[in-house]
């Protein structure tokens, strides 16, 4: 008996139990070792483009979602691969001493029909696709920080703007106040200089709250509530550049709706192989060995080994996996429809942002070249006529008013431009080794 016992014995000891077996979660990677820290401080000083991009795709949290996620996959995928634990069991029949009968026995489930290989295959395609979402999340953390940066830049030109137009009425205050004390003027001059410096004052505030709001959604990008940089360092006059028509046509092939959509069909089919493979039942094998007491025995003096071999085969014919299949292939079609529905609506989608990039692009051109120049002028002329007596305050005003508003337009309109260019990159995903569009805008 302990002959026959003994290499049973080797063979259950030699099987890795279950808790031995290599875990993905037992040697974590250096970014899940990295705790994120209650905020992200940015250096204080100016920052600019490339720096804020940097910030952003160092300690986003989101982005430390998804390459979790991708990690968590790749766990999965070694879990799909592992094999079907062996099972030993021991049967004792009857207890009494001299007519006990021991059995021992291994027994190994055999997978059949691909299962395995079907179950790897959907881990590996729900992988990929966790690392298809990871770029995905870096385009559009890419393009959210183009964006956010420029309306920090437009918001400090608003500003500037607001600041030079409280010095011009200031300065109109004080000269009101004079003519009034000097007799030429009536104080109701005066009473107007102040309720406009007021109104200006306002509106001075107001770009001070935009500025900071602007400040706090860039810094939010890398966790930072309370942002220390100075200032955004760029040329907010810079306008995005068109997209080439086949660049475009083949970014628009790549996009990242587009490749989750396609690995989502591939991981459709793997699960439906893999329900088609589980309708295949499987086999467990046994051996083992038992022990025989004297009496059962053909012949007399103390009991006998056996050699116990057996085949375990479920019959398939009350549960056929058949609705699971049809589950399976329902699924995998509808992801079919999801990828036809995806290129659709990406199409309309890149065709709406192409054509606001190209409106917002004629309108800032249009202004910059034919009603800036016009309106700088006169607010220049006006502002030093105010100074030598020969314009009113009302009259150097509306001119500066007049250059603000086409100023403001001009802004707003190149800060489309950015949504709209930033909105391609996002929709179309970008290179890993692609720079900023706006790399010379940013230094």
């Amino acid at each position: 008996m302990r002959t026959l016992f003994m290499p049973l014995a080797v063979m259950a000891l030699a099987v890795p139990p279950a808790f031995s077996q290599t875990d993905a979660g037992s040697n974590p990677s250096p970014l899940l070792l990295r705790h994120a820290a209650a905020r992200t401080v940015e250096p204080a000083g100016p920052l600019d483009l490339r720096s804020a991009i940097a910030l952003a795709q160092r300690a986003n949290p989101g982005l430390s979602s998804a390459a979790r996620e991708q990690e968590a996959t790749d766990a999965a995928v070694l879990q799909a691969g592992a094999w079907p634990n062996p099972v030993l069991e021991a049967q004792v029949e009857d207890l009494r001493r001299d007519n006990r009968t021991t059995t021992l026995l291994l027994s190994q489930p055999v997978e059949l029909g691909g299962k395995r290989a079907a179950r790897v295959t959907a881990a590996e395609r729900a992988r990929d696709q966790a690392a298809s979402a990871l770029l995905a999340r870096r385009s559009e953390l890419r393009a959210s920080s183009i964006t956010l940066f420029f309306d920090v830049l437009a918001a400090q030109e608003r500003l500037r703007l607001m600041q030079d137009s409280l010095g011009l009425a200031q300065a109109a205050t004080r000269a009101a106040a004079n003519r009034v004390a000097a007799g030429k003027v009536p104080p109701l001059e005066e009473t107007r200089s102040r309720v406009a410096e007021a109104g200006i004052q306002v509106e001075l505030q107001q770009a001070e709250g935009a500025l900071r709001s602007a400040r706090r959604q860039l810094a939010a990008l890398w966790g930072n509530p309370d942002p220390r940089f100075t200032q955004a360092q760029g040329a907010v006059d810079r306008l995005p550049p068109l997209t080439p028509a086949q660049d475009l046509e083949r970014r628009l092939a790549a996009a990242p709706v587009l490749r989750q959509a396609r690995l989502e069909v591939e991981r459709r089919q793997a699960l439906s192989q893999l329900e088609q493979a589980r309708r295949v039942p499987d086999i467990t094998v046994s051996l083992g060995a038992k022990r025989v007491p004297a009496d059962e025995g053909m012949g007399s003096g103390s009991g006998r080994n056996q050699v116990v071999v057996g085949v375990s085969v479920p019959l398939p014919i009350f549960d056929t996996n058949r609705g699971n299949v049809a589950e399976a292939l329902s699924r995998e079609e509808k992801a079919r429809d999801d990828l036809a529905a995806a290129e659709l609506q990406l199409g309309a989608d890149v065709a709406q942002a192409t054509e606001r990039l190209r409106s917002a692009r004629a309108a800032a051109e249009t202004l910059q070249r034919d009603a800036l120049p016009g309106a700088e002028a006169a607010y220049k002329a006006a502002a030093k006529g105010f100074e030598l007596g020969k314009f009113s305050f009302l009259e150097a005003l509306d001119a500066q008013r007049t250059h603000f508003q086409v100023r403001n337009q001009y802004l707003m309109a190149v800060a489309d431009a950015h949504r709209a260019a930033s909105e391609l990159d996002r929709l179309l995903g970008t290179e890993a080794d692609e720079t900023p569009r706006t790399a010379n805008a940013a230094r």
